[in-house]
């Protein structure tokens, strides 16, 4: 049969491989991962629009082949030219592609015209199949002999197989001068063997090198024949035949079979992966699931789309680590000096990883606990977690779970879905490569909902101690044992997690920071991490404590050390700034000096000392170091931001400050009230909820119940409060939504500021709610609310007498700066936030009320 011409283009770009040589008339697949490769599929084959566009030049890649460097390395003289028929891409684990080439002809290289983004090159064609007729000579002779080996290997093999009654039938169909490269693209050859071969221009060498290699597979299948009648019930299979593709309508060529020998090709991915399977210690019911998979994946061919997503599942099944894991560094006295180092305060949440520490090194094998961080934004939750992992000397791995709406990030999607992945739960573990790493999962609390499921549901089996032992991702769809992670949650607050998963962990506050600890981190760790990232040094600036306690008071009014540090960073930009204007100068001034030095002729005589003078002026350097003081703060900084005292919003009847929590921090809040003539209204602004709304109408009832007592009355001296008298209650900061039971008290003794003329207290700062009999209920976040008062230079605060116990968490020095007082009823906090106590009628006292 004669063969169709072929006529390649004289520029070709070059497809360099690791993975074999490709001989004309026989397919190779080759997995493009290279970024040369890559930009080449993806420019020339992906966007080619005829037969000739998707011709490539296939150079055999001798150098090294890992190498990824910008350099084009030592190219192959000679090629083969093949085109692209089947691109296949996939973007897990990575982006690649994998491409079946057909060889059409060898061609040589005359030029590397490009380098980038791949190479491209001028070729010259050096076989052309239709020049070849029947040769005469030693030619025909070599023709001759080759086909009679060819035809005995074939025989050799069991005919009743349908591929090799076809390649029998080829073997005559084919013009002889095709049978070299493609019998040797068959039999079992090395590299450089088939290397050899294709630098074989001429037809006769071509035959004299690939005969030798025909005869050595014949002689070692009649010695496997051998050794198989030795040993009858030997089941090994002596050659596995596969058939490839058949392009015969794109090109014309002829079916294309390779011909192996599975009991020795350790070369062969399929088996490197089974024998990784089987050396791998995961447990039997995965191990049955992976060996189940590997023997669909020998039965499947290589260009199902299948194939691709099953390899990559026991790929991920091999790399998970099922027993592998670090040993605990259990040294206390170690640990306790690691977390002091790294963390300034946050006492409580270091005792707790020490206790984790010495059960552990009591009790080997303790479950992983869950804890949760809850606390405002920049006190150091994540970075306690990092510090946690080098402390127990475990690997470390970082979930972002704000704004995930979609369970399978969670728990994975399920392999029967096209792009599917496992979760981020057994991607990590896949990462770290270690089955006890600490999990930190940040922002716990911003979980969303959506049609794709509950992430926080999803979570219910991953934080649970006594059922992730056998968590089961959708994708692996086997158990994993988790139950030697460490996991770290981290939450601004508890309201949006719901209950079934915060009841899964341990809770651990981590309020906001007092002055004198900001000043500490500030010094040990905010401004040494500046400096260095401004390029600053402490001989160029120096920042005492008094500034610091300057920006923390008059810049800042925040729970963490976030706009602390922003403030410093503003503060070192400012001076990097004078010193690189101070080191332009000098070397501007001792350039200058040269030049008076050396060049007098150069300079007129009228300008020389003048010349000299602006020498002298520009020379003078800036004084090192730069000390940040008041003024300083206040050019670069700007004016203070909180300067108004408290006392001024105080200075009238009918305001009081309470104390606010909200996932930020504690903060303090204003309460104003005003009475004009009307009917008998309550209006309320500043966007309060439901609570707030109810708590203001309890402070009425209170009040108007109590009006002779306290000689309450309206503006036309009624004791009856809302007698042609109309009150508005306005909460300041009217943008900021305002709900909670904790604003009771601060209500109720604004109106009865309001209603008896006497002012409120300018230190004085309260919180609690109210019943409609006037007893003060305890609330929650003291610590936040009492820090926030300390901030804000107060000097009382009225808490619930039921509050009391919480008291023991506020550290000493604020416990010494604060004048504490509890209340049970409304009558203390009256008498708590007013000079002198607030008057109440003696026919109605105190004692009489309460009983």
């Amino acid at each position: 049969m004669g063969s169709t011409a072929i006529q390649i283009p004289s520029r070709l770009p070059l497809l360099l491989t690791k993975e074999g040589v490709l001989l004309p008339g026989s397919s190779m697949r080759i997995s493009v991962e290279s970024s040369r490769n890559f930009q080449l599929v993806k420019s020339r084959l992906l966007r080619g629009t005829s037969v000739k566009s998707t011709i490539i030049g296939v150079i055999p890649n001798t150098s090294d082949p890992d190498s990824e460097s910008e350099d084009l390395p030592h190219l192959h003289r000679i090629g083969t030219a093949g085109i692209a028929v089947q691109i296949v891409g996939s973007n897990w684990p990575k982006p690649h592609y994998t491409l079946l080439i057909t060889g059409l002809c060898r061609f040589q290289i005359v030029e590397v015209l490009k380098e980038k983004p791949y190479p491209v090159a001028e070729v010259e064609q050096l076989d052309r199949l239709e020049q070849y007729t029947n040769g005469i000579g030693e030619l025909s002779e070599l023709s001759q002999q080759f086909y009679k080996y060819a035809i005995q290997l074939v025989e050799m093999l069991d005919m009743s197989v349908p591929v090799v009654a076809k390649l029998r039938n080829l073997l005559d169909r084919l013009p002889k001068e095709t049978l070299p490269d493609i019998l040797a693209s068959i039999i079992r050859t090395s590299t450089n063997e088939k290397l050899q071969i294709l630098d074989a221009v001429g037809l006769e060498e071509r035959f004299k090198k690939t005969i030798p290699l025909l005869v050595r597979q014949i002689e070692g299948l009649k010695l496997l024949q051998k050794t198989r009648k030795s040993k009858p019930n030997d089941e090994k299979r002596i050659v596995a035949i596969r058939p490839i593709r058949r392009n015969n309508q794109l090109l014309g060529r002829p079916l294309h079979l390779d011909v192996v020998e599975d009991d020795d090709d350790d070369g062969d991915d399929i088996v490197m992966l089974e024998k990784k399977i089987k050396n791998t210690n995961m447990p039997e019911q995965a191990m049955k699931v992976c060996i189940k998979e590997i023997k669909r994946l020998k039965k499947m061919p290589q260009s199902m789309p299948e194939f691709a997503l099953t390899r990559n599942y026991l790929e991920l099944m091999v790399e998970l680590p099922w027993n592998k894991s670090t040993t605990d560094r259990l040294d206390l006295h170690a640990a306790r000096i690691l977390l002091d180092s790294d963390h300034y305060a946050m006492q409580k949440l270091k005792q707790r990883v020490l206790e984790y520490l010495a059960v552990r090194q009591l009790k080997n094998n303790l479950k992983g606990p869950i804890l949760c961080f809850v606390g405002p934004p920049g006190v150091g939750k994540t970075s306690v977690g990092r510090s946690i992992a080098k402390t127990v000397g475990r690997e470390f791995y970082r979930i972002a779970l704000g704004g995930v709406c979609d369970q399978s990030d969670i728990r994975g999607h399920r392999r029967t879905y096209v792009g599917s992945m496992p979760g981020r739960i057994i991607n990590g573990l896949r990462t770290v490569a270690v089955n006890n790493p600490v999990f930190l999962l940040d922002e716990v609390d911003k979980l969303g909902k959506s049609l794709q499921g509950d992430p926080a549901a999803a979570l219910l089996e991953v934080l649970d101690p006594e059922q992730n032992h056998s968590f089961t991702d959708h994708y692996l769809n086997v158990s994993f044992d988790l139950s030697q992670v460490l996991f770290i949650a981290t939450a601004n607050t508890t309201a949006t997690i719901p209950p079934a998963l915060l009841d899964r962990m341990e809770l651990i506050q981590v309020a906001g920071y007092i002055q004198e600890e900001k000043i500490e981190i500030a010094h040990r760790h905010l401004i040494p991490k500046q400096l260095e990232l401004h390029g600053l040094t402490p001989q160029q600036i120096q920042i005492p404590k008094e500034a610091t306690e300057g920006i923390i008071s008059r810049y800042t009014r925040e729970a963490g050390v976030r706009s602390l540090e922003r403030k410093i960073g503003a503060i070192c930009r400012a001076v990097a700034v004078k010193v690189a204007e101070g080191q332009h100068k000098v070397t501007n001034s001792s350039s200058t000096h040269v030049a008076a030095k050396e060049g007098k002729e150069g300079v007129p005589e009228e300008n020389k000392s003048e010349s000299i003078t602006d020498t002298t002026d520009v020379a003078l350097p800036p004084e090192m170091p730069i000390v940040i003081d008041r003024h300083a703060l206040k050019d670069i900084l700007g004016p203070p931001i909180y300067e108004m005292e408290v006392s001024q919003r105080l200075s009238q009847p009918g305001v009081a400050i309470g104390l606010a929590w909200t996932p930020l921090g504690g903060e303090i809040m204003f309460v104003e009230a005003s009475r004009m003539e009307g009917e008998g209204q309550l209006t309320l602004t500043g966007q309060l909820g439901d609570v707030m709304k109810e708590s203001a109408h309890l402070a009425i009832s209170w009040l108007r119940s109590n009006a002779k007592k306290y000689h309450f009355t309206n503006a036309g001296g009624s004791f009856d409060l809302l007698d042609n008298t109309d009150i508005h209650l306005h909460f300041p900061a009217g943008a900021v939504t305002k709900d909670g039971p904790s604003a009771g008290v601060t209500i109720v003794t604004c109106l009865a500021s309001l209603f008896s003329g006497h002012l409120v207290r300018s230190d004085v700062a309260m919180t609690g709610e109210i019943t409609l009999r006037g007893l003060v209920l305890p609330v929650g976040g003291i610590k936040d609310k009492v820090l926030a008062a300390h901030r804000a230079g107060l000097k009382r605060v009225i808490l619930p007498k039921r509050n009391e116990k919480d008291l023991d968490e506020i550290p000493a020095n604020v416990r010494e700066d604060l004048d504490f007082v509890t209340a049970f009823w409304l009558d203390d906090v009256l008498n708590a936030a007013f000079d002198g106590g607030f008057p109440a009628d003696s026919k109605h006292s105190i004692l009489n009320s309460k009983l």
